[in-house]
């Protein structure tokens, strides 16, 4: 009897390693911190080497995949119109929708489909620059869609909208913090109804006020939070209500007037990591409290050690973070005291792409196709150096053995499934 017991148990980790491992299922993937599960994930590729599969699209997009076991669901445009893909694991197209009418892009690295879908399983939502917010099946039905701009008025970003949204347990969120009314608002997931709308008007002069980055949800002991970037503060949520629980500002005590924030915060349950300032600080904030917290939660800010663009990594009591110059840098968590750093390659263009790290290791996209692989090994040793044709401003998605990588004109998929 117990032998059985323990067969049981084992089978079941293994299940639901297997299942983690086999999803990517939002911006930042399985648990919103750049962390992939699973293993096997290839450290050398190249145009003609390791490529599993290779898809043309229709149009640019900045959007990341979001994948679940057999399913990747992609966002785009086609003949003026926002498309949402859903492709098997080999690449074969099974349908595709359409979603409203795009909006004219205004950035060069931009595009109508910056937002990343989510999933749950059952359903895939999707977010576009036009505003059109829906609910597809895993059948490609549309099962409900609205126009948030239509609903609640017409972002006044200076940019592409690139907030993408995010999955509490029973809705799915989304922020829109611009030089207007702004505001934080969740809605059922089967039905599209409007649970609540939280006003996140805060006083952050001009571009200041506006955010391309997307709020991320933590569990802890069975309550979500919902921690939001932007306006020159952060803010917490109860994921049930959209009430603000805490606040933290000063994160722009210059009022700068141009300090919009693109990359989007990182948490634990214990701490949120906040790039600001165009990449000149990095704040880290103790979760908890009420009310404004600055002067009590505040436990350090760093300068010289932030990113304007790609998302840092929060993992096992450390923060990497990849600068826009491809400076990745590790830090503390607790104390922020710079454990390490390593100073890539220079070469055309920047860093968009957020890092991931999976198996050991940390995988960094230049804009110009290259793919850094750095061991975590305590000081990032440089593994591997890979290239790939097209211009890449999408983060990288890994699951189950396979790396989705998204260029201008193509979708990647480099190596083999790990599963049966």
């Amino acid at each position: 009897m117990c032998y059985k017991l323990i067969a049981l148990l084992v089978s079941t980790v293994i299940l639901v390693s297997s299942s983690q491992a086999d999803q990517w299922p939002q911006w930042r993937g399985p648990h919103s911190n750049g962390v992939a599960e699973g293993t096997g994930y290839p450290t050398q590729w190249g145009p003609e080497k390791n490529i599993s599969w290779k898809l043309k699209l229709s149009e640019r997009g900045s959007s990341t995949p979001a994948v679940w076991n057999e399913h990747i669901f992609l966002t785009g445009a086609r003949d003026n119109k926002n498309l949402v893909s859903c492709l098997d694991r080999q690449g074969k197209l099974l349908w595709e929708a359409t979603i409203g009418k795009v909006r004219n892009v205004r950035h060069k690295k931009g595009s109508s489909c910056n937002p990343s879908p989510a999933t749950d399983g059952k359903y895939v939502f999707v977010y576009f620059k036009s505003g059109d917010f829906g609910c597809l099946d895993f059948q490609g039905k549309v099962v409900w869609q609205k126009n948030l701009q239509n609903d609640f008025g017409q972002d006044t970003l200076w940019f592409d909208l690139g907030t993408s949204p995010v999955l509490t347990s029973k809705l799915v969120v989304v922020a829109c913090i611009h030089s207007g009314p702004s505001y934080l608002a969740g809605f059922d997931k089967a039905t599209g109804k409007l649970v609540w709308k939280q006003d996140r008007n805060l006083d952050a002069p001009e571009e200041a006020a506006q955010t391309y980055s997307s709020p991320v949800v933590v569990s802890e002991k069975g309550k979500e939070t919902i921690f939001v970037l932007g306006a020159d503060h952060v803010t917490a949520h109860d994921a049930t209500s959209g009430k603000e629980l805490w606040r933290v500002g000063n994160l722009n005590p210059e009022s700068n007037r141009l300090f919009r924030s693109i990359a989007s915060p990182v948490a634990t349950s214990k701490m949120v990591i906040a790039p600001y300032a165009r990449g000149k600080t990095l704040t880290a904030i103790q979760t908890g409290g009420s009310g404004n917290v600055t002067k009590s939660h505040v436990r350090w800010t760093k300068s010289g050690v932030s990113a304007d663009v790609p998302t840092p990594i929060a993992h096992q009591g450390k923060v990497y973070v990849c600068t826009d110059r491809g400076n990745f840098i590790c830090l503390d968590i607790n104390t922020g005291e710079q454990l390490w750093s390593h100073q890539l390659q220079k070469g055309r263009g920047g860093f968009s792409a957020s890092p991931i790290l999976a198996d050991g290791h940390f995988y960094l996209v230049r804009e110009d196709g290259t793919t850094f692989v750095l061991e975590n090994n305590g000081s990032g040793k440089l593994l591997a150096t890979n290239k790939l044709d097209g211009f890449i401003t999408a983060s990288p998605v890994l699951a189950d053995g396979q790396i989705l990588l998204r260029t201008f004109e193509h979708l990647y998929c480099i190596g083999e499934r790990t599963s049966p």
